[in-house]
C-alpha cells in the first residue's frame, strides 16, 4: 500500500530546513506532496489543503513555518490526520517564537511538534506514524535503527584509532 504525506512549507525559504525531510521520505518510499501556504496570507488555501487531505489519501501532515509560525495549528484545525509541526530558525528570536507557536497548541488541537530546523526528524515521525499499520515499513525503520547503531559503533572505532595514535 503506497503512503503519502502531505508538506506545507510557510514559504519558499523554507526549503533548506526542509531538504532532509524529502529525502527520508523519499528514503523510505513514501510519496509526498509538497505546497506553500500561509496561515496569514493564504489562510483559505491552507484551510482547504488540510480539509481534503484525508480524502485525497494523505497519511500525515507535516509543516514548516518561521516567526509566528501558526500553520501547523491551522492545519490541525482543520483535519483528523496528525500534524507535525516543524519550527523554522529566523528573525530576533532565532526561531524560539516559532517554537512556542508551533508547540504551545490548545487542548484539541495537537501538533507533534520537532527541534527548530528538524525537518529530517519530522519526516521520520510521519514514517512511524505509517509504520504502526505498515509491516513493511515497520522493518524499514528497523534496519534504519540497525544503521544508526552502527554509524556510533564505526565513530567509536575511528576515535580509538585516532587516541591510539596521539599516544593518548
Amino acid at each position: 500500500m503506497a503512503h503519502k504525506v502531505l508538506v506545507i512549507m510557510g514559504s519558499d525559504s523554507d526549503f533548506p530546513v526542509m531538504e532532509g525531510c524529502f529525502k527520508i521520505l523519499k528514503r523510505f518510499g513514501v510519496e509526498y506532496e509538497v505546497h506553500i501556504a500561509s496561515a496569514h496570507r493564504s489562510p483559505a488555501k491552507a484551510s482547504e489543503l488540510a480539509s481534503n487531505a484525508k480524502e485525497n489519501g494523505f497519511s500525515a501532515i507535516i509543516a514548516a513555518a518561521g516567526l509566528a509560525a501558526h500553520l501547523a495549528g491551522v492545519l490541525a484545525a482543520h483535519t483528523i490526520l496528525p500534524v507535525i509541526g516543524i519550527p523554522c530558525k529566523g528573525g530576533a528570536l532565532n526561531g524560539v517564537d516559532a517554537l512556542y507557536a508551533t508547540v504551545q497548541m490548545p487542548t484539541g488541537i495537537p501538533v507533534a511538534t520537532v527541534a527548530i530546523d528538524g525537518g529530517s526528524n519530522a519526516a521520520l515521525l510521519a514514517v512511524q506514524i505509517i509504520a504502526v499499520s505498515d509491516d513493511e515499513m515497520s522493518s524499514k525503520l528497523l534496519e534504519y535503527k540497525k544503521e544508526l547503531a552502527s554509524s556510533v559503533d564505526v565513530k567509536e572505532e575511528k576515535l580509538n584509532k585516532k587516541l591510539e595514535e596521539a599516544g593518548l
